[in-house]
């Protein structure tokens, strides 16, 4: 997306002082600057204040920054604005604007978005030119970077949705406007900041109610297998296609081989296929029917869906199978945990063949008063399966697993990893156990 002075000063609202360049890319991240020409740098405040990363933006490349107090940056063009988070947003509106007539989709669900995006991105590549949010960018900063980014010329946007609490979404919908949403499913993820599952489902409910009706393109994709999704068909006006065991875009003849790699026949209004999914667990493939149920209302080819789903670009610590320095296979899904994903991570590592099988779990973040129940929930089924559990840096698993506070001790936990070793390693991200993959 590009941007003239005059043309950011009118899309923020703000004041410009300083010369006319051209900026061609959108940052929030000073050390990002380096890697995009003519950057506009957005210098956000929350625990630290952005502003004070201006020179080191300007040093690094970027045209251009806003701002809502004094900088000392002579000479640099300078776009003063009440507040840059604010202003951050009015920017993504503009670059929605000038998206007009691409296709805008958002996913939002409890687990499941940031792969669904990479599969649907992967399918409409083959056939429009794609623009899809980068990691996980989705909330009130990621949203308008993301719209920023776009590049000109984006048939379709593809932008995940998140939120702390009822209300979120919609305004990501006001900033987005999407044309067709995908609600992924819904469960006890972030029920500490939307206080129960039904909330959760009215929050992630605002991507259906904000869709256009089916006479001007409205699509809603929803998982038929569950219930408080499904019903969200009750909240839109644009054309439902379902997902699932019992939707419209289903699997059968589900097969998962040693690598944990899905194959099915999929089964459609569009047509069936044989399907072998470049991406790993069983519980991958509601994702890849979500994609699909997306891409093939909008015209994409049957055949061409099926190719891109064999080779996906996956965002990284995601079901990455991986082998560790002694020849033991190591399952890296430390992007982020739930008990929906943990129960499916649980699940893919009892299926690898293995002799011992160990998970080094963290803290699932954000479940409010079901925490203490959840972990030892998690500790029960894995003990059913045959897991050995090390929980690192949390007693919620309970007594009936080994503890450990460092990764240096989660490494000495696992004792002498052999070839005939599996091991999962998942937490939420703030136990960046990333780290442990690393040694291993």
């Amino acid at each position: 997306m590009r941007w003239t002075r005059d043309e950011l000063a009118v899309a923020v609202d703000g004041v410009a002082s300083g010369p006319d360049v051209l900026v061609e890319w959108v940052t929030q991240d000073s050390r990002e600057v380096g890697d995009h020409a003519r950057s506009l740098f957005v210098p956000l405040v929350a625990d630290r204040d952005g502003h004070d990363f201006i020179p080191a933006a300007f040093a690094a490349g970027a045209v251009a920054t806003l701002a809502s107090r004094d900088v000392d940056v002579s000479g640099r063009l300078v776009i003063r604005v009440p507040d840059t988070a604010t202003a951050l947003a009015a920017l993504g509106v503009d670059a929605r604007r000038r998206l007009d007539g691409a296709e805008l989709i958002g996913i939002t669900g409890s687990v499941g978005k940031t792969t669904t995006k990479d599969l649907l991105a992967a399918v409409l590549r083959t056939s429009r030119r794609t623009h899809a949010n980068a990691r996980s960018f989705n909330n009130e900063i990621g949203v308008p970077l993301t719209l920023a980014q776009a590049p000109e010329g984006a048939e379709v946007v593809v932008i995940e949705m998140g939120a702390r609490g009822v209300g979120h979404i919609a305004e990501l919908c006001r900033i987005a406007r999407p044309t067709v949403g995908i609600v992924t499913t819904v469960g006890s993820a972030h029920t500490s900041e939307f206080g129960s599952v039904e909330a959760v489902a009215a929050g992630k409910g605002e991507l259906i109610e904000a869709l256009p009706a089916e006479a001007d393109g409205g699509i809603a994709v929803l998982n038929a297998d569950v219930s408080l999704v499904a019903a969200m068909a009750e909240r839109t006006r644009a054309r439902v296609v379902t997902f699932g065991a019992v939707g419209d875009v289903r699997a059968e003849a589900v097969h998962l081989d040693d690598d944990l790699t899905p194959s099915f026949r999929l089964v459609s209004p569009w047509g069936s296929a044989e399907v072998r999914l470049g991406a790993r667990g069983l519980h991958l493939v509601d994702n890849a029917l979500a994609a699909l149920g997306a891409a093939l209302p909008l015209g994409v080819a049957l055949d061409d869906a099926v190719a891109a789903l064999a080779a996906p670009i996956l965002s990284p610590m995601r079901m990455s199978l991986v082998r560790s320095r002694t020849g033991a296979r190591i399952l890296d899904d430390t992007y982020n945990a739930n008990p929906m994903s943990m129960v499916a991570a649980l699940r893919s590592l009892a299926h690898v063949p293995a002799e011992r099988r160990v998970a080094v779990l963290g803290v699932m973040a954000e479940l409010g008063e079901e925490s203490a129940s959840e972990h030892r929930r998690m500790a029960a089924l894995a003990a059913e399966l045959g897991i050995r559990v090390v929980a690192f840096d949390t007693p919620e698993y309970g007594d009936s697993v080994s503890h450990v506070s460092t990764i240096e001790a989660a490494e000495a936990a696992l004792g002498e990893l052999t070839d005939g070793d599996a091991v999962l390693v998942k937490g939420s991200r703030v136990a960046r156990l990333e780290r442990l993959v690393g040694l291993l």
